[in-house]
């Protein structure tokens, strides 16, 4: 692992032209509050590593970019400030889309500073039950569920889990050809009202 990742430059600059500044700027001022940060990508997302450990990661949408850190949850100088994430179930910092949105330096820095020592003394992420949060469906699979009326009727109509087993199967192909081979196989199951496991469910 490295401290400056350059998956992780090819990341920004893949992102939208809105999100560049903001994912460089929350990039640079993370390695200032902690020198040790090393980077790496792990679930496709630049993710800042501190002793071993994830300390927070950034990531970018089509609409907007945010901030995560590992420890949300226990972390009070996010509770102090008002973010969209709560209402949103997103990350750490809420749908970021411009500049005015970051909270400022000094926020960030005591941000950072309570997510390291939080680290320090060994505090883990509490599990949490199944999670109820949407997962982001990906551009070109909502294209091809857009020009496949059944198969988006039944995707629509799935619960959370549903869809995000679906999404995660697909994202997680390692070549395009992959990607597209399971989108096609995944609208002939979904047409057919099947889950993505249903040959392992029971009768």
């Amino acid at each position: 692992m490295e401290k400056y990742n350059i998956q992780v430059d090819e990341y920004i600059e893949k992102s939208p032209d809105f999100a560049q500044p903001i994912l460089s700027y929350l990039r640079e001022t993370i390695h200032e509050c902690c020198p040790e940060a090393e980077e790496a990508i792990k679930w496709k997302f630049p993710t800042f590593m501190y002793k071993g450990k994830i300390l927070c990661s950034v990531t970018s949408f089509k609409q907007y970019c945010s901030l995560g850190f590992w420890l949300h949850g226990e972390m009070k100088t996010l509770k102090e400030m008002e973010t969209t994430a709560e209402k949103s179930s997103m990350f750490s910092l809420g749908k970021l889309t411009k500049m005015e949105d970051l909270p400022s330096k000094v926020q960030l820095k005591k941000m950072m500073k309570e997510a390291m020592e939080l680290t320090d003394m060994g505090v883990t992420m509490k599990k949490a039950a199944p999670s109820k949060v949407e997962t982001e469906v990906p551009d070109y699979f909502q294209a091809a569920l857009n020009d496949h009326k059944k198969a988006s009727e039944v995707f629509e109509k799935g619960s959370p889990s549903f869809r995000k087993e679906y999404i995660n199967w697909i994202t997680e192909a390692k070549t395009e050809t992959t990607r597209n081979k399971r989108m096609e196989q995944a609208l002939e199951w979904l047409a057919e009202g099947k889950a993505r496991n249903w040959k392992y469910q029971k009768p």
